[in-house]
């Protein structure tokens, strides 16, 4: 008979691979590859468990996930041991929107050391069975290196090198993101400086052949913030936005194309509080299309450090970005936050600022509501839970992020949600 404790675990095991496997040795793998975390289950959503794991690495420094129809994608990076310097990437998947998981992946490509770490994480994006990664390698100098492309054409079991879609190997490219449209045409955006101006610019390519090569290069901004994520979405118009944050004023604005990366378009701040910094707060934003009849409405979750009204806000916009919704403020102290939808739901997940540390703090709204429900706190504060990621599933929305409790290695953790459950509405609208 299983120890009582073993026995608690087994339930929250990933669900393997179709293969024989001895029952030791599935038992070995429940162990080493997921933990439950959080209070027993209970009526309360807010305290139901959540699922971290290490991926059979050490630790984790850097992940990615993305969903392309019924199938969930993660990438994730870290050192297989304390004494590790460079950064294995392992891949997995869930062809069931996220209840079940194969089991992870080495990406077993001859890589160079990788520069990732949340903020500048490696991306990933899937059409069918292509599937395109991008990260920055590591050179001498902190901070500096090229981007480099890996691609799978069979879902990924194995994977291959593509070219740099920056076409500058010895130039330095990072807060790269990375979508594919429903042609399979994969798009990415990137900071980088090659002219050596002193500050970053908002650089594009795109990739016809998953990966392999990369085409119609430009610059779409060529001066912006030097150190916040970007974030590239498609419409259902098959049209790209791209959040990003601008340099001066240093507000979050939005770039966008009709023809498939060929010309682009400023639309301006989303957000305009007119915040002058002279650095970088290192914080990018989140934006999620949803369609209600003939209308496709743009999501947007930015935040600014400006003095009296600094905080973490959505917008919405009904024609792709040209203009906003007034702000409204979900948070005082959140930040670091991403928005998707599922069914009549939009869900919002940030990092929260609490006594005890940093936590993840969730709140959903019903499709065009005006009010938010109230937040709730899906990890405890001394976890140290950072940057939250967000993708809508067939089974409802996953949120992933990464957290690092005291004297433990930093991991994995995701929770799979259904956004109905999470309506506690509030008495009336956060200030804004």
């Amino acid at each position: 008979m299983l120890h009582p404790v073993i026995r608690l675990m087994i339930p929250y095991k990933e669900k393997l691979q179709s293969m024989p496997m001895r029952p030791i040795q599935a038992l070995i793998l429940s162990l080493s590859f997921v933990l439950p975390a959080s209070p027993a289950l209970t009526n309360d959503p807010a305290k139901e468990r959540y699922v971290k794991s290490t991926l059979g690495l050490y630790d984790i420094a850097t992940f990615d996930v993305y969903t392309d129809r019924q199938n969930v994608h993660i990438i994730a990076g870290g050192r297989q041991s304390q004494n590790d310097t460079a950064l294995t990437l392992r891949y997995k998947r869930s062809i069931d929107g996220g209840h079940s998981w194969t089991m992870p992946v080495t990406i077993s490509a001859q890589l160079p050391a990788i520069n990732a770490k949340r903020g500048n994480d490696v991306q990933l994006a899937a059409h069918g069975n292509q599937i395109v990664a991008l990260m920055q390698a590591k050179t001498s100098l902190p901070g500096i290196g090229p981007m480099m492309c890996l691609y799978s054409e069979d879902s990924g079991l194995t994977w291959k090198y593509g070219a740099n879609p920056a076409e500058d190997n010895d130039g330095s490219q990072a807060h790269i993101d990375l979508v594919a449209d429903k042609a399979g045409i994969f798009h990415a955006v990137w900071l980088e400086d090659p002219e050596e101006n002193g500050y970053q610019s908002l650089r594009y390519s795109r990739s016809e052949d998953g990966g392999k090569s990369w085409n119609q290069l430009k610059t779409i901004d060529d001066s912006t913030c030097s150190c916040c994520w970007n974030t590239i979405v498609n419409s259902p118009l098959n049209h790209l936005n791209v959040l990003y944050r601008n340099m001066s004023p240093r507000d979050m604005a939005m770039v966008q194309s009709t023809d498939q990366g060929v010309t682009w378009q400023q639309l301006g701040a989303v957000g305009d509080f007119k915040w002058q910094l002279n650095g970088c707060p290192h914080v990018g934003g989140g934006a999620s299309y949803v369609t209600g009849g003939a209308t496709h409405w743009l999501h947007g979750l930015v935040w600014t450090g400006i003095q009296e009204k600094a905080g973490l806000y959505h917008l919405v916009s009904s024609d792709h970005g040209s203009t906003w919704s007034e702000p409204l403020r979900l948070s005082v102290t959140g930040m670091n936050g991403d928005i998707a939808h599922h069914g009549r739901h939009l869900v919002a997940a940030w990092n929260e600022m609490n006594p005890s540390g940093m936590s993840i703090s969730l709140a959903t709204i019903t499709e065009n509501g005006t009010t938010w429900n109230k937040p709730i706190q899906l990890t405890p504060g001394e976890n140290a839970a950072t940057q939250p990621r967000l993708t809508a599933t067939a089974s409802g929305v996953l949120v992933v992020w990464t957290e690092k409790p005291a004297k433990q290695t930093s991991q994995l953790a995701w929770k799979l949600i259904k956004p109905e459950k999470y309506a506690t509405p509030l008495k009336e609208n956060p200030p804004h």
